[in-house]
């Protein structure tokens, strides 16, 4: 079956090229006086806009199995110049996106016969698809353009309308396709009326004079305020040209700075550049839009290319489940077993993070005695990508150096002992005064005391030659003021993060990043990550970094189990102890009083009821966490890209409460 509509699609694409390629698919195509469309499971619907008396026509095609699957509700694709993309697009989504609903919106049937038979049965798009009246009297008698307002008012209200209450249409995943002219209007309806739809194709708008009124648009609309989730315009947005159409790169660029530039959590775009001209590009944008499409229908991602994460289209429905399949990675899997009430505390309070309630999440997994019980994701969350750390890179940095102790290349007492004693490159005749008082406990907890002017150092990381290796760690005793114990007080990053990668560099075999991958990630099955690498050639040691949400939850296993694996002891358990304990306690105004710093791991007390639980936790900014409760034989892992990052709150309040009251079963 799946060849068959390959097949299919590849026909479909071949001659909607050589249609593209005779026609030019540009605004002055002439169509056939008459024309019949007959294609398998297409209805062909009269409808009529019924605020301005004008009919039209809906082409929609069910999925297959929709009769059958009476309980499931269908995303639907929506798109303008249904005549012209009908086939293109049933056969992409029959082959890459099968449970969809199309609806084709066609040109007015009912048009002035003089105006059809001189512009052709396409005529009306002109009128519809345009939102800004021509300066020329007599293009405007002619064409009345500028009328996008009321073609919206009746897909809004007529045609949305009659989809919902004659099929089973799923109200989160509605999505709106539009080529040339019907791209302008697609652009036109995301900064005017965003809610119309989820998600939004936009292919080579035809936007050349039109930015500035788009900005305008935009500027009506308003900015991005992240306590407002009503100012976002909480949309998809894929939007492309061809490679070809150098008329066509300035304002879609421009467009497209617009959009990156409000800063809006809810809103996601992907531009796209596609091989050939306006329209040879037509037919791989339908296959390549629909693709992105059905990215954004599934935590599981079919992604092929690379994307950055800001790119990666928001999830049109949450995926909640406290039944997590078995995914063969080396997790064990098990049933959210919580009193019922516990239970569904827990998916309401996973809707409500998926609908931004609480913030900006991505993924919530929990795991209860080794096995994972609950696992959802939410926006740019999937369960095969990996997502930034931010700074709980910091304590899979304490995890690498654990590990070099229990292998026998540090000892817990060269904690203590001065950094520099392991570093053979750096000269301590030309350290600043006290760089001795640097040593791993200290770097550890940010204490390592460096004074440097951050003025001077963004003129000395322009000569990254000298800070390669051990020559970051050299420039730095070199460049800082006097440690003393005054200098020697609690202050987050400071170089203390790259301090100790530097000397697990210095005395592991081979590389520090052979190392990690080697005696860390691949004994955890951690395959699919990126670690990037400091100005230095070592790899980041305080950010940077992305893993799997899952494997997020192997490295809290990890820490939960003591440092053994499979009966194996990965890390040290003495230092393991340590890293996770209340050492000292931060000075950031931002940090909550009752947090403590260890070994790059944060530790609090969690109270529930009159019991308070130990709680250690690896913690980045956005919302990164790995929470560990040793006690309750608990593992929570949290991504997300929230500015405020406030989940702990309900982390406390509902979860560990949940696990907490079967504590003795």
């Amino acid at each position: 079956m799946k060849i068959t509509k390959l097949i299919l699609l590849t026909f479909a694409i071949a001659l909607n090229t050589a249609f593209a390629q005779e026609n030019k698919v540009n605004d002055n195509t002439h169509t056939v006086d008459k024309s019949y469309l007959e294609l398998p499971r297409i209805q062909v619907i009269p409808i009529e806009d019924t605020k301005n008396d004008r009919q039209y026509e809906l082409y929609v095609k069910l999925p297959e199995g929709y009769s059958e699957n009476k309980d499931k509700k269908y995303p639907v694709l929506y798109f303008t110049d249904a005549m012209w993309h009908i086939e293109i697009l049933s056969a992409s989504t029959e082959y890459m996106l099968e449970d969809v609903i199309l609806v084709g919106i066609s040109w007015q049937k009912d048009i002035n016969k003089d105006l059809k038979n001189e512009m052709g049965e396409h005529v009306s798009r002109f009128r519809d698809y345009s939102f800004r009246q021509s300066n020329k009297p007599e293009i405007q008698t002619k064409f009345q353009l500028g009328q996008a307002n009321k073609h919206l008012d009746f897909i809004r209200n007529d045609v949305i309308k009659y989809v919902e209450n004659m099929y089973r249409t799923d109200p989160n995943s509605l999505t709106y396709f539009g080529y040339s002219m019907g791209g302008e209007f697609g652009a036109y309806i995301l900064l005017s009326q965003p809610d119309t739809f989820n998600n939004y194709i936009l292919g080579s708008p035809s936007i050349k004079n039109e930015v500035a009124h788009l900005s305008e648009l935009n500027m009506k609309f308003g900015p991005f305020e992240a306590s407002n989730r009503n100012s976002s315009l909480n949309a998809n947005v894929f939007i492309s040209y061809g490679s070809l159409e150098e008329e066509m790169v300035e304002p879609i660029e421009e467009f497209v700075k617009l959009l990156n530039d409000r800063r809006d959590d809810g809103l996601s775009v992907l531009k796209e550049v596609i091989d050939g001209n306006h329209g040879t590009a037509f037919p791989m944008t339908a296959v390549r839009s629909v693709a992105w499409l059905s990215s954004l229908m599934s935590h599981v991602s079919s992604h092929n290319y690379e994307v950055s994460f800001w790119e990666i289209p928001h999830l049109n429905n949450a995926y909640i489940s406290p039944t997590p399949e078995d995914r063969k990675d080396g997790i064990s899997v098990d049933t959210l077993a919580v009193n019922s009430n516990d239970q569904n505390a827990i998916l309401n309070l996973s809707q409500d993070i998926f609908d931004g309630k609480h913030g900006s999440y991505d993924a919530l997994l929990i795991s209860h005695k080794n096995k994972l019980v609950f696992e959802s994701y939410y926006k740019k969350g999937r369960i095969n990508l990996p997502h930034g750390q931010a700074s709980a890179v910091k304590a899979y940095t304490s995890l690498v150096l654990g590990r070099a102790i229990q292998m026998g290349y540090l000892s817990m007492e060269d904690l203590n002992k001065p950094l520099i004693s392991f570093l053979k490159d750096v000269d301590p005749e030309k350290t600043t005064k006290g760089a001795e008082k640097i040593t791993l406990h200290k770097a550890l907890t940010m204490h390592g005391g460096l004074n440097i002017d951050r003025d001077k150092w963004k003129e000395i990381e322009k000569d990254s030659v000298q800070l390669k290796g051990q020559g970051l760690v050299r420039t730095l005793l070199e460049q800082s003021g006097p440690i003393t114990s005054g200098s020697q007080t609690y202050l987050y990053g400071n170089f203390n993060p790259m301090l100790v990668m530097t000397v697990i560099d210095a005395v592991v075999p081979g590389t520090a990043e052979n190392f990690i991958k080697r005696e860390l990630l691949d004994k955890l099955g951690i395959t699919e990550y990126k670690w990037s690498n400091h100005i230095s050639g070592l790899p980041e040691a305080g950010w940077r970094a992305s893993i799997m949400s899952r494997d997020m939850l192997k490295l809290g296993n990890l820490v939960l189990n003591k440092g053994k694996l499979n009966g194996e002891q990965l890390i040290s358990v003495e230092y393991l102890a340590k890293a996770t304990s209340g050492i000292v306690k931060p000075t950031q105004d931002w940090m909550p009083k009752d947090y403590r710093y260890g070994y790059f791991w944060y530790q609090t007390l969690v109270k529930v009821d009159d019991k308070s639980y130990d709680t250690t936790f690896a913690w980045g900014g956005g919302g990164q966490r790995v929470i560990v409760i040793d006690e309750l034989d608990l593992t929570i892992v949290i991504s997300g890209h929230d500015g405020e990052d406030e989940i702990m709150t309900q982390i406390s309040e509902i979860i560990i409460p949940a696990f907490y009251r079967i504590r003795d079963f």
